[in-house]
């Protein structure tokens, strides 16, 4: 039985500025220090874009020395990021490194010194519409040639995107979805912004957004997720749920689910949730990709010619909510020959 089809559809990935090691100097009053971001790929349906990048969060270093830390630079009427009060570059040319990032708090804790800048203990919302693009970008700036024409920031995403989309062409059922689950991927994690990676955590969670308006299959794709957008999450390698051989999921293997009714088209009788056990609810597949960051991940859910398994919260998990196509085997038998005898007389 299949239990849908799979697509992948991936942005660009990111590039790191290198940092120097000046020692710190004084500086002088001319032209304030600004910057001039962009944005790399895209991120989700309420995404960060170069038109509603509004305000950014840069710390700035002078050899080992912190210029400023965490400071608030937002956009002006030119289009470049100023900070209140103002900054300005050094008087002798000294180079200067910054680490920028947006939102301001998107949880966990930042430490900003020689030795580290980093973002720890850092942890996706547990429900969709509260999670946040994480972007970020490091680069290095001098008064000769960055004063007039202000710092170019290229921001990148360091999350990965999560859409789910779902279609069925199987007119002999009616299939609605009013949620998708994302189940037990690494729930934390840590950010380096000199190395540009992630250190994970070991704790898994279960990431939900339901809706309360039903959306009906078509044979066109068509999103699954929440008015809120796409699902914001670690990047990280998964490991994929066994549904066949551990059902309840006591690996806590990877999953997809969505909040599943299949009614008959014909006379609207209950497929499932199972008519014996309603509370049965979601059905899911198993996936083990290998999320990138800065990357959109597109699951396209085919019901075609299946759906899935029971989701490993609900009961009996594991269980295909739908079997093999109903066939049969079909045998005609044999006519039994009864001869009667009638003579053709006629009775007076």
């Amino acid at each position: 039985m299949k239990t849908g089809l799979l697509i992948i559809a991936a942005a660009a990935s990111m590039a790191l500025a290198s940092c120097s090691n000046d020692e710190p100097v004084a500086t002088e009053t001319g032209r304030a220090i600004d910057f001039r971001p962009a944005l790399g790929a895209r991120s989700r349906a309420t995404e960060t874009t170069n038109a509603n990048l509004t305000a950014i969060n840069v710390t700035a270093f002078i050899g080992d020395g912190v210029l400023f830390k965490q400071t608030e630079f937002t956009k002006g009427s030119d289009g470049y990021f100023v900070s209140s009060p103002e900054y300005y570059w050094p008087g002798d040319d000294s180079e200067v490194d910054f680490y920028a990032y947006s939102p301001s708090a998107p949880g966990g804790q930042f430490t900003f010194t020689s030795a580290s800048k980093t973002l720890s203990d850092f942890a996706p919302a547990a429900t969709m519409d509260q999670q946040v693009d994480f972007i970020t970008s490091v680069a290095s700036g001098k008064k000769s040639a960055n004063e007039a024409a202000g710092v170019e920031l290229t921001f990148n995403h360091q999350l990965s995107q999560i859409e789910v989309r779902a279609k069925t062409d199987n007119t002999a059922y009616t299939y609605k979805i009013s949620g998708v689950r994302i189940g037990k991927p690494v729930a934390s994690g840590s950010y380096d912004f000199d190395t540009n990676a992630w250190t994970l955590g070991s704790d898994k969670a279960i990431y939900t957004e339901e809706y309360d308006t039903p959306r009906t299959l078509t044979s066109t794709l068509s999103t699954m997720m929440g008015d809120e957008g796409n699902a914001m999450l670690l990047p990280q390698q998964l490991t994929a749920w066994a549904p066949t051989t551990d059902g309840a999921n006591s690996a806590q293997g990877a999953y997809l689910s969505v909040k599943l009714e299949i009614e008959s088209a014909e006379t609207g009788v209950q497929v499932y949730p199972f008519p014996s056990n309603a509370n049965c609810q979601w059905a899911s597949i198993p996936i083990d990709d290998n999320w990138e960051a800065g990357k959109k991940y597109i699951y396209n859910l085919d019901f075609t010619h299946g759906a899935g398994y029971v989701d490993p919260n609900d009961p009996i998990p594991g269980t295909p909510v739908l079997g093999g196509p109903i066939k049969f085997t079909v045998s005609v038998v044999d006519w039994d020959d009864v001869t009667k005898d009638e003579p053709m007389t006629t009775v007076e």
